[in-house]
């Protein structure tokens, strides 16, 4: 009985053990799952950024919401932001991912960059800062830099595509699109009820005839609906590839050609376009904008077309 009696004693023994290892190897992985992931904003304050401040070593540009729309200031001057692009950075900021703490000691933080030629990022919202990140060197790999909240010690590191997002060149968040809302929610040719189309003495007017298209001021026998959609989705998607200054929207340049728009729901939209220079380039603005856009040859050639285009083959 004493025999079986220890035994049993033993059992419980080395189950206690095992369940206290268990947990405390269980509690572990929790604790470095909680320094681990992490995310810099919630999906709530993130919806009520107004205004982003980028700072770098060299400039500073900034963000501002208006109309559910982003613009982006630089130099003096705004500009129509890449929708997309700032979806893609608030994912990066809101997406629980891995941000390991590297140092909790404020000690280290000029070790991993953070002094005065850290990069830093301030979100606001409308009555206060959302966030407010500084961003200092790479890791050794080049994959990864360190992030610093202000006001914390914790020093993360994480993907750098946010850096990149700050030095890579500012054009690449400029919306070159001559219509900007068309890049995050598309216009499609079917909401164009007419379009005229100025180009110089010429006029082209095509009107919607049911799921057909009539055609005035040019002779075609037969039009091509296809050719003609296609040609009103080209006019709707096209893109410069600058901003110019050296020109307002009321400069007599503009008085030549355009190209008008009827939207189906009332709206007029005209685009007035400039006559090319020595390399094709045109210049362009959209009524109701101050933008004045420059649209490389290859892509201006495409706003007028000869009647042989529009000929069913």
């Amino acid at each position: 009985m004493t025999y079986k009696k220890r035994l049993v004693c033993l059992v419980l023994i080395i189950f206690v053990l095992l369940s206290a290892y268990i947990g405390s190897f269980l509690l572990n992985i929790d604790f470095k799952k909680t320094s681990v992931f992490y995310s810099w904003l919630d999906s709530d304050s993130a919806e009520k950024a107004s205004r982003i401040v980028f700072y770098t070593e060299w400039e500073e540009f900034e963000f501002n919401k208006r109309n559910e729309l982003w613009l982006i200031t630089h130099n003096g001057y705004e500009y129509p932001a890449r929708q997309q692009r700032m979806m893609d950075f608030f994912s990066i900021l809101t997406t629980r991912a891995e941000w390991p703490v590297r140092s909790s000691n404020e000690s280290s933080h000029e070790r991993f960059g953070m002094d005065e030629y850290a990069s830093r990022i301030t979100i606001y919202g409308e009555y206060s800062v959302i966030l407010d990140i500084l961003i200092g060197k790479d890791d050794v790999m080049g994959t990864e830099a360190y992030f610093l909240k202000i006001g914390q010690n914790d020093v993360r590191s994480g993907d750098n595509t946010i850096k990149a997002y700050m030095t890579n060149a500012i054009t690449g968040w400029y919306n070159f699109r001559i219509i900007p809302e068309s890049e995050s929610n598309p216009i499609d040719a079917g909401n164009i009820q007419r379009m005229s189309v100025f180009n110089g003495d010429q006029t082209q007017v095509f009107s919607r005839n049911y799921l057909g298209w009539d055609i005035s001021g040019i002779d075609v026998s037969i039009p091509d609906v296809n050719g003609i959609e296609n040609y009103i989705r080209t006019i709707l998607n096209t893109e410069g590839d600058n901003f110019v200054h050296h020109v307002s929207r009321d400069d007599p340049v503009f008085n030549q050609n355009r190209i008008v728009l009827e939207f189906g729901n009332g709206r007029i939209l005209t685009i007035r376009i400039s006559d090319p220079d020595e390399s094709g380039r045109r210049l362009v603005n959209i009524s109701g904008r101050e933008y004045i856009y420059s649209v490389p040859a290859w892509a201006a050639n495409r706003f007028f077309r000869d009647a042989s285009s529009f000929e069913m083959r």
